[in-house]
């Protein structure tokens, strides 16, 4: 009979196929005593595996690099410069003299210089763990003779469904969307970082699964449901059809949203709300012009950094930009300073915090690095001569950080002065308020900044003091908590009262329950993802103002978000019947542990 696994919706869409089962864990070795006349032949089979493991990166990193380019592809330098140390090879071959198994001299080995990195004084090398584990794993494989999983092996046009523990910077430059088809973790949250870019890349995905690599064996067929969070095993012919025909109907949904794309996006009652997308990758920008969207209201800049052993220089960062700034011809584009730290691993040489949330990440690590910063302003200076480009800083919680940012601004500008390079010089330059301190004392920002954008996965994090990427916690991650509706609407007062744009650019403005939820609280702009932009069209086309007021401020006097929910949805649902689109307002994480379920899908 078959199973299901249930975790929660990251990413909309069915998807059917095999599993690609990719078990990316150190594994278990036992202690073998080899005699002295095997020792030479030990020696010889582990210099091999270490050729196999290194022949393996360069393969890797070829695929990556054509796939992802080749800054991207750097990530896999340091492991390859790892499997050519000197230290470590002797160090093995000494234990191997000794009479002990090379799998077992190698996991010893590398367990000590793990345990050593993570220990060090230097961050550069406590940021190596990640980079030891992988060689950990790859060698040992070899050693053993395990089964190769790398997700560079799936053959295009496999259609399959990757299912691992969490997806790895390593990993995610690897993926190849002509071989993958939709996403399922163990690990992760709907606003971690595997459901954003599962999102953007508009793969289904579900996540928080918690022990679905221990349940499968890698021989499954599997359907993924990713807007309900089911992964089905095996499924009958019965219940193939029955989801083929549902995504049928997704589907003619999906293009009944899309002949709206260009319409105005304007309530019932004629007020115009600004919509814009989200952009994480400089590819998707031509498939969020097409979308709709008038404009980013939020370009991450993290992609150029996270998973390098290095940092990106002004002109590959000027060429991204301006991709992304040409793509919307004239059209504003708001590019986020760098957000390194929280789950966006930083580069290597930079610290690590016990709780990277609250740690030195963002602008903090920005204003502490000038260089870097001001390398990163240079390149935004230059993209702007080739559109409407406007500046956000990320993670601002006192006018202090935004005045010593405009201090650098205007050092960035005067270095290409100097340099006699044609730039913008009059970049506007905004605040994400994704803090309850930003937001109660947003007030004292209003003279020294352009517009506010709020930054509702951080803000529901710091507010309830919930990690975002805590499967254990997501029933707890309630962005309709009465706390968090009222701090937007004091954000949206001080904005409106000083006549600044505040735009909502998390997660939240792209679920429909939610993003009437804010029309009500006084949002007039929103940025969502690409693919979102006709969804949340659609609700802004088919509610006016009036009513959307009336549900919003039910929901801030409401006693909890299950309150704020219902009140929420009942008017909703009067606007727009019990329409498919809007199953997806709030997604329900009351239960959040993987069971199975008999029978088809609830």
């Amino acid at each position: 009979m078959p199973r299901a696994l249930r975790g929660m919706p990251a990413s909309g869409g069915i998807v059917e196929g095999p599993v690609h089962l990719l078990r990316w864990e150190v594994p278990d070795v036992r202690h073998r005593i080899i005699p002295d006349e095997a020792v030479a032949g030990e020696k010889a089979h582990f210099r091999e595996a270490v050729q196999k493991a290194k022949d393996r990166l360069l393969q890797v990193r070829a695929r990556a690099e054509k796939h992802a380019g080749p800054e991207e592809a750097a990530i896999f330098d340091v492991q390859i410069s790892i499997l050519e140390d000197a230290a470590l090879l002797e160090q093995v071959e000494e234990l191997i003299a000794q009479n002990l198994g090379a799998e077992k001299a190698f996991d010893l080995v590398l367990l000590e210089w793990r345990q050593q990195f993570a220990r060090h004084a230097q961050s550069m090398l406590r940021e190596r763990v990640g980079d030891l584990i992988d060689v950990h794993i790859r060698v040992l494989s070899v050693l053993l003779g395990l089964p190769d999983h790398d997700p560079v092996d799936v053959p295009k046009g496999s259609n399959a469904i990757l299912v691992t523990h969490d997806l790895t910077p390593s990993l995610t430059v690897q993926l190849d969307r002509e071989a993958i088809i939709g996403i399922a973790t163990d690990a992760g949250t709907r606003t971690s970082h595997v459901a954003i870019l599962a999102r953007s890349l508009g793969l289904p995905a579900i996540v928080g699964l918690r022990d679905a690599t221990s349940k499968l064996t890698g021989n499954e067929h599997l359907i993924l449901d990713g807007t309900s969070g089911v992964l089905l095993i095996d499924p009958t012919p019965e219940q193939s059809a029955a989801y083929r025909e549902r995504r049928l109907r997704e589907a003619e949904d999906a293009a009944e949203l899309q002949l709206i794309a260009g319409a105005e996006s304007v309530t019932l009652d004629g007020h115009w709300i600004t919509l814009r997308a989200n952009v994480d990758l400089p590819e998707e920008a031509v498939q969020a012009a097409s979308s709709g969207a008038e404009g980013v209201g939020l370009m991450r800049t993290e992609f150029l950094v996270v998973g390098r052993a290095t940092m990106p220089d002004e002109e590959e960062q000027y060429r991204a930009y301006s991709h992304v700034v040409d793509a919307f011809k004239g059209q504003p584009v708001i590019i986020r300073t760098f957000d390194v730290g929280g789950d966006k691993l930083p580069v290597g040489g930079y610290p690590t915090d016990a709780n990277p949330f609250l740690g030195w990440r963002a602008i903090r690590m920005c204003l502490d690095e000038p260089e870097l910063f001001k390398t990163q302003l240079r390149a935004l200076l230059r993209a702007a001569k080739h559109g409407d480009v406007r500046i956000m800083l990320p993670l601002i919680v006192s006018l202090d950080e935004v005045r010593q940012a405009r201090a650098l601004l205007d050092e960035a500008a005067a270095e290409l002065d100097a340099r006699g390079v044609d730039y913008r010089h009059d970049l506007p330059l905004g605040v994400m308020v994704e803090t309850p301190a930003a937001a109660i004392a947003v007030d004292t920002l209003v003279n020294d900044v352009a517009f506010f954008s709020i930054g509702t996965n951080d803000l529901v994090q710091y507010t309830l003091a919930v990690d975002r990427g805590s499967a254990n916690l997501a029933s707890r991650f309630t962005p309709l908590h009465p706390a968090v509706l009222r701090l937007i609407h004091r954000i949206v007062e001080v904005g409106s009262a000083h006549r600044l744009e505040v735009c909502v650019c998390g997660e939240m403005a792209s679920q429909p329950l939610m993003a009437f939820a804010l029309i009500g609280l006084g949002v007039r702009s929103m940025s969502v993802a690409g693919r979102a932009v006709p969804l949340v069209k659609r609700i802004i086309r088919g509610v006016s103002v009036e009513v959307a007021t009336e549900a919003a401020f039910a929901a801030l006097n409401a006693r909890t978000a299950v309150e704020a929910e219902t009140e929420l949805r009942r008017r909703l649902t009067a606007a727009f019947g019990d329409a498919a689109f809007l199953r997806d307002g709030l997604p329900d994480y009351s239960n959040t542990n993987t069971f199975e379920v008999l029978g088809g899908p609830q």
